[in-house]
C-alpha cells in the first residue's frame, strides 16, 4: 500500500508540474518583449519609438511614423505583426514606412509574444491582452487628433485584429486589412475589409480566404486581393502590397465605401 501511495503521489505531482508548465508556456513573455525592444529601438531609422500603457504592461513598444504631408488629414493605420516578432520586423517595416511614404501615418505596435518554442495554437490565449493593446494604440492616436483609424495586420496579427474587431467592446474603425490570416472571421465584418493573401501562401491561409470571401461586406470597397509572385512573408513584394492597400484605405478614410 505504501508503494502504491507513493506512486500515486508521484503521478499527481507530475501532472501538476505539467499543468504549471503548460500555463507558463501560454503566458506572455515580457522578458522576450524587452529583449526585442533593446534590439530594435537603437536601429530605428524611420519613425519614432513611443510607449503605450495597458493594465498588464506599463511600457508597450510602438513605432509611430508620421506621413509628411499626410494624404488624408487626421487618419492613421495601426500596423500589427505576426507570431513572435516585433513592430519593425521585415514586412512590418515595409508596411509602416511604405504607408507613411504614401501619405498614411502608421503606428506599429508590439503585440504580446510567447516563449520562442510556443506553438501558434497557444497564441489564442493572448487575445484578451492583444485587445488591450489595440485599445491603447487607438487611445494614443486619438490623443494625437486622429479621427479615422484602420488596422493593417499580418498573420497572427490578423487573427488578433479579428478577435478585437469581433469583440463587443471594439471601437469603430474605418477599415481593416488582414494579410495572410489563417482563420475564418470571428463575426461577419461591419467595416470595409481588404483581405490579402500571397500567391504562394500557406495552404491554411488559402483555404480560409475562400471561406471568408462569402462574408466580406458588400460595400463597393471590400474584396480579396492576391499578391502574385510571393509567399506568406512577401519579402520581395512590399511595394506591391502597399500599392494595393493605399487606394483601399484612401476610399475607406474618405467614407466612400
Amino acid at each position: 500500500m505504501r508503494f502504491v501511495w507513493r506512486t500515486s503521489a508521484l503521478v499527481v505531482t507530475a501532472i501538476t508540474l505539467i499543468g504549471v508548465a503548460e500555463r507558463a508556456s501560454c503566458a506572455a513573455d515580457y522578458a522576450r518583449e524587452a529583449r526585442l525592444a533593446q534590439e530594435i529601438v537603437p536601429a530605428i531609422v524611420v519613425g519614432d519609438a513611443v510607449y503605450l500603457m495597458t493594465a498588464r504592461q506599463p511600457r508597450v513598444l510602438a513605432i509611430y511614423t508620421e506621413a509628411t504631408p499626410p494624404a488624408i488629414a487626421k487618419a492613421a493605420a495601426i500596423v500589427v505583426h505576426g507570431v513572435g516578432v516585433h513592430p519593425d520586423w521585415g514586412l512590418i517595416n515595409g508596411l509602416r514606412t511604405g504607408l507613411a511614404e504614401a501619405g498614411i501615418s502608421t503606428l506599429a505596435v508590439q503585440m504580446p509574444v510567447l516563449a520562442a518554442d510556443a506553438s501558434r495554437e497557444q497564441y489564442s490565449t493572448l487575445f484578451p491582452e492583444s485587445n488591450e493593446r489595440f485599445v491603447a494604440a487607438i487611445a494614443y492616436l486619438r490623443a494625437r487628433g486622429t479621427e479615422r483609424i484602420a488596422i493593417v495586420s499580418h498573420s497572427m496579427g490578423a487573427s488578433m485584429a479579428d478577435a478585437y474587431v469581433s469583440s463587443l467592446s471594439a471601437a469603430k474603425m474605418s477599415a481593416w486589412v488582414p494579410i495572410g490570416m489563417m482563420n475564418a472571421f470571428g463575426s461577419r465584418p461591419e467595416l470595409p475589409v481588404l483581405d490579402v493573401t500571397a500567391e504562394r501562401d500557406f495552404p491554411q491561409v488559402l483555404e480560409f480566404a475562400s471561406k471568408r470571401a462569402v462574408s466580406l461586406p458588400r460595400d463597393g470597397c471590400s474584396k480579396h486581393v492576391v499578391i502574385t509572385g510571393t509567399d506568406h512573408y512577401m519579402e520581395n513584394r512590399h511595394k506591391e502590397l502597399v500599392a494595393a492597400i493605399v487606394p483601399f484605405l484612401a476610399r475607406a478614410f474618405a467614407a466612400q465605401c
